[in-house]
């Protein structure tokens, strides 16, 4: 995993949020060696409007980005998954499809921004909050000495970040 790039797909159910900043997230911070990947289990027709604004607050490029079925990644002719790490619990209770070649997985709970109810303002920071919950996780994960640890002591380290947060 050192030498070659590594694939994390981020997962929530309507893949429109939570995962879609991860994915940016994790493409900035991988810097080559880690490519950020996002999918839902039932994904919505198009990225939330607030997820992309603050995205592009953020200076993230955000014409590429939109919602698509984790079917994507488990199919012939997908990207080799390296990681597999859910955000919402919803995804995290579902029947994955079976990844091949055997993935490490964890589970990065953080709140649904989409499901805040408010006004406009407590909208956005709703998103905010989930952002901030997720780059320093991310941060801690493209530290990881990838190359140097066993597979037992990466599946902790992506464990404890889940646990932990940053």
């Amino acid at each position: 995993m050192a030498d070659a790039t590594s694939n994390v797909l981020f997962l929530c159910t309507g893949n429109s949020a939570r995962s879609l900043l991860a994915e940016c997230a994790m493409n900035r911070r991988g810097e080559g060696r880690l490519r950020g990947l996002s999918a839902g289990s039932r994904p919505g027709s198009a990225p939330h409007p607030l997820a992309l604004e603050l995205l592009r607050t953020l200076g993230y490029d955000t014409s590429n980005l939109h919602s698509k079925s984790w079917e994507e990644f488990a199919g012939p002719g997908a990207p080799p998954i390296d990681f597999v790490i859910t955000l919402c619990d919803a995804a995290r209770s579902e029947a994955c499809p079976v990844w091949p070649g055997r993935p490490l997985t964890a589970h990065w709970g953080v709140a649904d921004p989409a499901a805040c109810a408010g006004s406009l303002d407590e909208r956005r920071a709703a998103f905010r909050r989930a952002y901030t919950e997720l780059e320093p996780r991310i941060a801690r994960f493209a530290a990881l000495p990838l190359g140097e640890l066993g597979r037992d002591a990466l599946q902790d380290q992506l464990e404890r970040i889940g646990r932990d947060g940053a």
